[in-house]
C-alpha cells in the first residue's frame, strides 16, 4: 500500500511539476507522469538517506513535486537542442 501511495503522489506531482516547469516541450503527459512517479520514488529515497522522516512514511506531495520538477529540468537541460 505503501508504493500505491508514492505511485499517486507522483502522478499528481508530474502534472503540477509540469505547470511549473518553464519552458515547454515535454512529448506528452505520460512522460510527466513518469517523471513523477519517478521523482517521488527519488524523494522518498532521497529523505529516508538523510533521516529526514521514517522508513515507513513516503515524501509526501511537496517532496515529490520538488523530485519531479527537478527531474522535469534535467530533461529539459539534458534534450535541450
Amino acid at each position: 500500500m505503501h508504493l500505491f501511495w508514492i505511485v499517486a503522489i507522483g502522478v499528481a506531482a508530474g502534472v503540477v511539476a509540469t505547470l511549473l516547469t518553464p519552458g515547454g516541450g515535454l512529448r506528452g503527459w505520460a512522460l510527466a507522469v513518469t517523471l513523477g512517479v519517478a521523482g517521488a520514488l527519488a524523494a522518498t529515497c532521497f529523505g529516508h538517506l538523510a533521516g529526514l522522516f521514517a522508513p515507513d512514511r513516503s515524501a509526501g506531495f511537496i517532496g515529490a513535486v520538488i523530485g519531479a520538477t527537478t527531474l522535469l529540468l534535467a530533461h529539459h537541460f539534458v534534450s535541450k537542442k
